[in-house]
Formats: C-alpha cells, sequence, structure tokens
C-alpha cells in the first residue's frame, strides 16, 4: 500500500519502454546503460519514483541486460514514474534527449497489479563471413541433433548444458538466426553458441551480434 505524501497518495506509475541500442552506443556496460537512461528521465523533466533509505535509486529496471558489444533492436525497461503520465506524452518528453544510438520503439502503461516482467526467451542475428559458412550447416545440424552438449564456460565451476537453451538455430541469407530460451539452471548467451559453432573470435572480425528480440511474461 502506497503512502500518502504532503499533498496526497504517493503516485506510482510503472511503465514499459521498448527501445533500440545501436552503433558504438552498443560498447557501453549495462550500469552505464542506467546512468545514461536516468539522466535522459531528468532532462526530459519526467519525475521519477525513487526507492526509500539513505541512498534512494530510480525504480528502473531491465529483466535482461544486454551484454557489451552487442547491438539490441527490441530491449525492455521497466520503471515507476511518481506522476500520471500517457504514453505519447512520455514519448514525446523523452525523444529530444535521446543519444544516439538510442531510439524508443514503445512506451506502455502498466494496469496497476501487472506482474513484473520475466524473460521467456530471446533471438539474436550474426551476419556469418562466407569463409566461415562451409561447414557451419553441418555444425548447426550436429547441435541441433545431440541431446546435450556440456559446455564450460569462463568463471563458471560446473559446466552448462548448452542445449535445453538452443531452441532454433539455422543460417539463412548469410546470417545465422539462433533462438534462445531461458531454462532453470540458466541460460546460454550467444556467444556460448558461437564457440560451440567454432566460430569463436568472430566478432574480431568486424561481425557485430545483434540480439531483435527480447520475449518476456508478464
Amino acid at each position: 500500500m502506497e503512502t500518502a505524501g504532503r499533498f496526497g497518495p504517493m503516485v506510482r506509475q510503472r511503465v514499459r519502454i521498448r527501445f533500440c541500442k545501436l552503433g558504438d552506443l552498443r560498447l557501453i556496460g549495462h550500469r552505464d546503460l542506467m546512468r545514461c537512461m536516468e539522466r535522459v528521465f531528468r532532462r526530459a523533466g519526467l519525475k521519477l519514483a525513487m526507492s526509500q533509505g539513505f541512498h534512494p535509486k530510480p525504480r528502473m529496471a531491465f529483466p535482461a541486460a544486454l551484454a557489451v558489444g552487442i547491438e539490441g533492436t527490441d530491449e525492455v525497461m521497466e520503471l515507476q514514474l511518481a506522476q500520471q503520465y500517457a504514453a505519447n506524452q512520455v514519448r514525446q518528453m523523452l525523444a529530444p534527449q535521446l543519444p544516439p544510438g538510442l531510439s524508443i520503439n514503445s512506451i506502455e502503461c502498466l494496469p496497476e497489479g501487472t506482474r513484473k516482467a520475466r524473460v521467456r526467451g530471446f533471438t539474436y542475428q550474426v551476419p556469418i563471413p562466407r569463409q566461415h559458412q562451409r561447414q557451419l550447416p553441418t555444425r548447426i545440424k550436429q547441435l541441433l541433433a545431440a541431446s546435450s552438449c556440456p559446455f564450460k564456460r569462463a568463471g563458471r565451476a560446473e559446466p552448462l548444458d548448452l542445449r535445453p537453451s538452443v531452441e532454433n538455430l539455422s543460417l539463412e541469407n548469410n546470417t545465422l538466426q539462433m533462438r534462445l530460451v531461458v531454462g532453470q539452471q540458466g541460460t546460454a548467451g550467444p556467444r556460448d553458441v558461437l564457440d560451440v559453432l567454432g566460430l569463436k573470435g568472430i566478432e574480431t572480425e568486424g561481425v557485430v551480434l545483434r540480439r531483435t528480440t527480447v520475449e518476456v511474461l508478464s
């Protein structure tokens, strides 16, 4: 239950924003992105709801942080505003303040009682240079046919079974299409899959990974 402020009930408007993070902006980390978004909201004059305590922070969350170096064309963030706004009003206030590489796809004002977003899965696209394409279809077929695919990730004591995370994998028009789902024991990342396919280090050749969908349940 929200406490009443000096001039009436405290407002907590929940908003879900879908956005793009492209170009050089892909090189900033998650914490830097959060600080960037906070500055954007403040410059736009939108009042953010804050947490309580000695060090209040904006009530802002990203259900799925995007790894450094990967572009995102349909990322998700949720936040709480301390004032009621219409979705189109929020978009109009934000648009002039967005830095290059950051753009808004959609803004949704969530009904009261809506659960926080839970991630269901992701899709990625990876352009594959021709010199790496010859053996790739065979490797894809082998991975999809396997019942398990133990994978040792740096910093993790136990091997991760990559296979349950890979729902779909295909090479179409020189682009690797990848769909990964969230499992009970974690989710493999796109770079894990590239490693298993023999494409580790492909980004050093100028290839840029792109996350095209973040599917959430709410």
